[in-house]
């Protein structure tokens, strides 16, 4: 059943956004909105991000049902990102670089580029960690997650222990076990924000550093406090729309990786009734399901209306995200 929404959500997703960059042949890329703006149609408005995650969804839907097609389709699409990026890998935001070579890696591609770079934003100002982007003042759980999850899978396990500490020593609140966004170097201000975008980067760390009592912690506050009624919850269109299915991801991993017990048994109950808030409320468009912000609200009657958060390729993607770490389990 989670295999064939995930399935759904994939064929869904690439009908309506997956287009060439610029008429260019060979070439594909996400629009990052549907129905698009003139400026989407052009892929002038450029989120590196999100196309990340739109790669990583396709090597998910790869595992899960590997076709000569799709993998044309992953080269094609990594090419294209190089190209539309000016012909390079650079970006400011090291949350951006820590994403792209996540998805990279597991197609097998190097990530040298991407390792170096994030060794390079490392200082001991504010106690160590990463920077949120280049010439900034702040560190946050969104770049520090993602950079300790690459560096520890390509098996430089003392700078990804060093990343995961500094958020736990930085960054958790020891009442609720939940991780705060992030610190204002300079002032020593603490940024007091929830996401859950910050919860699915601490546990994937936990995970591939075999934390097993703060992977275990991870999970219990999220349960807590980001799953009301069982479902995890939304957090808007834009970059918002990626948060819970991140969160989701790595929840699905903690399903298969921690001990038999009552941890792993709400990893994965809370992925499975997400999918399953999901998939009911869920609208009838072009290809296939399209996805709410919010997975325990009704998605909007296809195509939505200008300026709703259903129209952004994060929110749809994040759903996508979502059915393929439910089809895993």
């Amino acid at each position: 059943m989670h295999s064939d929404w995930a399935a759904a959500a994939e064929r869904a997703v690439v009908t309506r956004h997956l287009r060439r960059l610029w008429g260019l042949p060979g070439t594909a890329l996400a629009r990052s909105g549907w129905p698009p703006t003139l400026d989407q149609r052009a892929h002038r408005h450029w989120n590196y991000w999100w196309q990340a995650h739109f790669l990583d969804c396709l090597v998910d839907a790869q595992h899960r049902d590997p076709t000569p097609a799709r993998a044309s389709t992953i080269d094609r699409f990594v090419s294209t990102m190089k190209l539309r990026n000016s012909g390079t890998w650079r970006n400011p935001y090291y949350d951006d670089l820590a994403w792209l070579g996540l998805a990279l890696q597991r197609t097998g591609r190097d990530v040298t580029f991407f390792l170096d770079e994030l060794r390079g934003a490392w200082t001991t100002e504010g106690g160590g960690g990463i920077w949120w982007r280049r010439g900034d003042r702040f560190k946050n759980a969104p770049a520090n997650g993602p950079a300790a999850i690459l560096h520890a899978r390509a098996g430089d396990v003392e700078r990804a222990r060093d990343l995961l500490y500094w958020m736990e020593r930085t960054l958790v609140d020891p009442g609720t076990g939940l991780v705060r966004d992030g610190l204002r170097v300079d002032s020593n201000d603490l940024v007091q924000e929830i996401y859950t975008y910050c919860q699915g980067v601490f546990l994937g760390a936990c995970l591939e550093l075999s934390e097993v009592d703060l992977a275990r912690r991870t999970v219990r506050a999220v349960a807590a406090h980001c799953a009301p009624g069982g479902t995890l919850h939304g957090q808007g269109g834009g970059d918002g729309g990626l948060f819970a299915g991140i969160l989701a991801r790595y929840l699905a991993l903690a399903a298969h990786r921690l001990p038999a017990g009552p941890e792993a048994d709400a990893a994965r109950s809370l992925v499975l009734a997400s999918a399953d808030s999901c998939w009911t409320g869920a609208a009838d468009a072009a290809g296939g399901p399209l996805f709410s912000p919010d997975w325990s609200e009704p998605a909007p009657t296809a195509p939505p209306s200008p300026g709703h958060p259903s129209r952004d390729l994060s929110v749809q993607v994040g759903a996508w995200m979502l059915l393929e770490s439910a089809a895993t389990l």
